[in-house]
């Protein structure tokens, strides 16, 4: 298979992208260790105000490592991190690699029964999370390994006297205010770090078969997988990442990472490459159109990794006008298909570059990407990047397929995973000959472009979100008064897709759409709830039984038609 790719995206390729990459063989921390001893006063990072140089986040990384082994946490030991984009985000990360411990990413949205498969199964030992997730995390921690719980707040890392003030903020917008009982199994993050010493903590790590990471996502199914990513898939990543930007001034440019790191997009894109690219990262703990507009003029940002709806949304703020942007340079646009008159229009505003690319978390995640400075045909997912061969197997033959032809999108190369944990079936399903499956269907045109048609089987992606749709209706059909349902994803102008699920009601039953509503929310996270709800007499069906979900899809379709010419 190897010898019949062809490559003829290298032909696009400008003189200051290398075909071939050397990657260093070295752990994500060696990069943060490094930055500390040759320019430990520069800037690494700016949250709301507080700034913390190179050495700051990495002493502070030093002593989170030492304060995990304090805890019993030993080489090769998973813990998660359940936290909002923070310092506390940055310095758990890397001090979790520097203890030897897997990150495993958690998403703070998690209800509980979403956070409980994933501790059972990576095995976690120990926890960090936000104060505002701590009951959920307490909920479920008998159910888990789950040995220590750390709790930090969004005030420990404020400047005077935001500091004081956020407290008050917090319990006005959430209505909460959680008292953490500290104990022998519940620590606070900032007295930990002000009790643990900052020595580094030997470790032999093979950064090519040694784990980072294990980022938990459905793949092509439903079922949360833990995917193994190795300190040299990541480092290869971001690598390639920094490549691609040829024609930025590296160490000097500032990264707005709205983005959120618990997502490997976010992580890859915003928190590693400004660590190995020893730039500043702008972190904001959500995505707010007048906080995002604000940090690109006042610390003017240079790069922004964002979503489609990141930037419709600032383009379609009333106040946009009235902020400089005129620092962008380069936007780097995943997670859903950015619509071309987005593009245009977000850089008619800013003067930057906004490109969009492909990935997905098994490769690290990026695969492809348009040029920042060069061809960008209408639609495309742009170029595979360095070292990333790709080929389209024919839905027809499995051989590979000519241009133009539409198949299945499959992937070799260094940010590829090392497989699924604990699911060697997964794992040997989704590779074949040494090539990882997407999924996906798409094309490469005669110049080498790539271009998708049709998403992971039955995958929505909403607001940037992967959204399993089996993962719904399996919910739904909890309801005592649920025959059968179906969750699809219909066109919405602003996130991409938004859920809307089909319903059959069992016989002389009852319930309405509010009632679903907060079914839903009791068991899912809010971006998984359905917006849409309709309720059928039968569903479309193929003659064995199986729903037609594509049948649904198509209504739906004609129905965006229909109001568009009406």
């Amino acid at each position: 298979m190897d010898a019949e790719v062809q490559r003829p995206w290298l032909a696009h390729y400008p003189e200051d992208i290398p075909k071939h990459i050397d990657y260093d063989e070295k752990t994500l921390q060696e990069y943060l260790r490094e930055g500390a001893e040759r320019e430990p006063n520069k800037t690494l990072l700016h949250f709301l105000g507080k700034e913390m140089t190179f050495s700051e986040v990495y002493e502070s990384s030093l002593r989170f490592a030492n304060s995990l082994r304090s805890l019993g946490v030993e080489q090769g030991d998973r813990v998660a991190i359940m936290l909002a984009n923070t310092p506390q985000s940055v310095i758990s990360y890397y001090g979790t690699l520097m203890a030897g411990a897997v990150v495993v990413q958690t998403n703070p949205l998690y209800v509980e029964r979403e956070l409980e498969h994933q501790m059972v199964d990576s095995g976690a030992k120990v926890i960090v999370c936000l104060d505002l997730v701590y009951p959920r995390v307490m909920n479920v921690l008998g159910k888990t390994k789950l040995e220590h719980v750390i709790v930090t707040h969004i005030k420990d890392y404020l400047p005077f006297p935001k500091n004081l003030i956020y407290p008050f903020i917090q319990k006005k917008n959430t209505g909460l205010k959680v008292d953490v009982k500290y104990g022998r199994t519940t620590h606070s993050f900032v007295q930990l770090l002000k009790s643990a010493d900052n020595q580094e903590i030997p470790l032999e790590v093979n950064p090519k078969e040694d784990l980072a990471l294990l980022q938990y996502t459905g793949g092509t199914t439903g079922v949360a997988k833990g995917v193994m990513l190795t300190h040299y898939n990541l480092v290869a990543n971001t690598t390639q990442c920094i490549k691609w930007m040829h024609k930025l001034d590296h160490g000097n440019e500032v990264i707005l990472c709205a983005l959120p790191f618990f997502h490997v997009y976010g992580m890859t894109v915003g928190m590693n490459f400004a660590v190995m690219d020893r730039s500043k990262m702008v972190i904001l703990p959500k995505f707010d159109t007048k906080q995002t507009l604000q940090a690109i003029e006042k610390q003017k940002v240079s790069i922004f990794p964002g979503a489609p709806t990141m930037y419709i949304g600032l383009i379609n703020d009333p106040t946009v006008q009235k902020y400089n942007l005129s620092s962008i340079e380069v936007c780097i646009s995943g997670s859903a298909p950015l619509p071309v008159e987005v593009q245009q229009r977000f850089e008619d505003l800013t003067g930057g570059k906004l490109s969009e690319g492909f990935g997905l978390t098994e490769a690290s995640p990026v695969t492809h990407f348009n040029l920042m400075w060069g061809k960008r045909p209408s639609g495309s997912i742009g170029l595979p990047w360095p070292d990333t061969d790709v080929a389209i197997l024919s839905a027809e033959t499995g051989e590979p397929a000519e241009p133009g032809e539409v198949g299945e999108l499959i992937i070799k190369g260094p940010q590829v995973m090392q497989g699924y944990w604990n699911r060697p079936e997964d794992t040997g399903a989704t590779f074949h000959d040494g090539w990882l499956l997407t999924g996906d269907m798409g094309y490469m045109d005669e110049e080498g472009f790539f271009f998708i048609v049709d998403r992971k089987k039955d995958m929505i992606i909403a607001g940037g979100f992967n959204i399993y749709p089996r993962e719904i209706e399996e919910v739904l059909f909890e309801h005592e008064a649920i025959q059968e349902a179906v969750a699809v994803g219909v066109p919405d102008p602003y996130r991409g897709e938004t859920v809307k699920a089909f319903i059959v009601l069992k016989e002389s039953m009852d319930v309405t759409e509010k009632e679903l509503n907060d079914f839903c929310r009791e068991r899912l996270s809010a971006y998984k709830v359905p917006r849409l709800f309709e309720f059928r007499k039968e569903l479309p069906k193929t003659m064995v039984g199986k729903v037609l979900r594509r049948a649904l899809l198509e209504e739906e379709k004609e129905k965006q038609k229909e109001k568009v010419t009406s």
